[in-house]
């Protein structure tokens, strides 16, 4: 079973970092285990750590005291996120929540901004992950309003392909009906019927406890 060493010595910054920027990374990061259901990080609260998934799946939400929720994206392993609150040093500005059962590195403040100061490759990856971030919500924000609910299914499971956000994600996606409605903004019923319309089209094939991706590229097309 993968640990926290495991996910920094193989996630794209930490195979640039040297021995001793390696160690330090590691002195500063602990690991920590979310049941499902539970928040791993909340709308509001100070933020002190970067944080990574080292197994699991996360959904980045904004849950309104209204009771409106909207869903931001889904986090699976190998993915990190929360720089840009430690960047900007405020309140964190959205949930995450465990779908499932999910394990999560958690590199401290301090150790954050010291690899910054101390490793060039480290903020490239930074500058590059931001900017991916930033045009993943973008394309969120025009597949929601310019694509039906099957189109927006599509699209939500190439999203969790995206080799910089994503880069543990493994062909045969363990995720359910029910999670991709969450993450998709749709319910678990119209997330199995637009299933049903992917499979039809020879791009995905429902398996059990997942979803085995036949066509990336065609998802990431589906609904042009």
């Amino acid at each position: 079973m993968k640990n926290a060493e495991e996910l920094l010595r193989t996630s794209l910054w930490g195979q640039a970092l040297t021995a001793p920027e390696m160690s330090r990374a590691l002195a500063g990061t602990c690991e920590r285990a979310y049941a499902a259901g539970a928040f791993i990080c909340m709308k509001g609260e100070s933020v002190d750590s970067w944080m990574g998934i080292i197994d699991g799946l996360g959904k980045m939400a904004s849950h309104w005291t209204t009771g409106k929720t909207t869903s931001l994206t889904g986090i699976s392993s190998g993915g990190w996120f929360g720089e840009g609150s430690l960047l900007k040093n405020e309140p964190r500005r959205y949930d995450v929540m465990a779908l499932r059962r999910t394990r999560v590195a958690l590199m401290t403040r301090g150790t954050f901004l010291w690899l910054m100061d101390h490793s060039i490759p480290y903020n490239r990856y930074l500058i590059t992950q931001l900017n991916e971030r930033l045009g993943q919500f973008i394309g969120m924000m025009e597949n929601e309003r310019l694509l039906d609910p099957d189109a927006r299914v599509a699209r939500c499971l190439a999203g969790l392909f995206n080799p910089v956000l994503y880069p543990g994600t493994a062909r045969l996606l363990q995720i359910s009906q029910e999670e991709l409605g969450y993450l998709a903004g749709v319910s678990r019923q119209r997330a199995n019927q637009a299933l049903r319309t992917l499979e039809d089209a020879g791009l995905v094939r429902s398996e059990y406890g997942g979803i085995d991706i036949l066509d990336l590229d065609g998802l990431g097309r589906f609904g042009e």
